[in-house]
């Protein structure tokens, strides 16, 4: 994962793009892994921890009936993530995830390790969401939710610059 960290933060600063993120279930460990790399003050914006549904609506403007209409872990609300960071904040790459790390939470129609990570670039209105499943313990579900994250970031910036 450090390498492609790495990379990201490397084709950001070279090309003076700038990341925000907001984060549920990863908790902040994406925002973590970027700035750890030197030189990510130059691309980080703004990082977000919006763990509570209330932190959501406050923060992101998620309405509170899109998140009980169709839960805090699902495609419409990641995208609406993405949303409120672009309402609020500047940049080139917005980056938004909510998920169950369990290891409660989960019920047959979203298990444990149901994760959405959404992407919007250059405030396009074409926001990407991929779902994803992941296994294992909390943190393992937190960490490979965190690494494809990052290695999605560098593959869609460097599909467009």
């Amino acid at each position: 994962m450090e390498n492609f960290t790495k990379r990201l933060i490397s084709h950001c600063i070279d090309r003076k793009l700038s990341i925000s993120i907001a984060e549920s279930c990863t908790g902040g460990m994406i925002v973590s892994k970027l700035i750890s790399i030197p030189g990510a003050s130059r691309v980080i914006d703004c990082g977000l921890t919006t763990y509570s549904n209330l932190s959501k609506e406050l923060f992101l403007n998620v309405p509170k009936n899109s998140i009980h209409k169709h839960g805090a872990v699902s495609h419409q609300v990641a995208e609406l993530m993405v949303k409120g960071l672009r309402n609020k904040i500047k940049s080139d790459l917005y980056i938004s995830i909510t998920g169950i790390a369990g290891p409660n939470g989960g019920s047959k129609k979203k298990p444990i390790g149901t994760v959405y990570h959404s992407f919007s670039v250059f405030n396009d209105k074409k926001i990407i969401t991929i779902k994803k499943k992941y296994t294992g313990s909390r943190f393992n579900i937190r960490l490979n939710a965190t690494i494809f994250t990052i290695k999605q970031s560098y593959k869609i910036l460097y599909s467009f610059i």
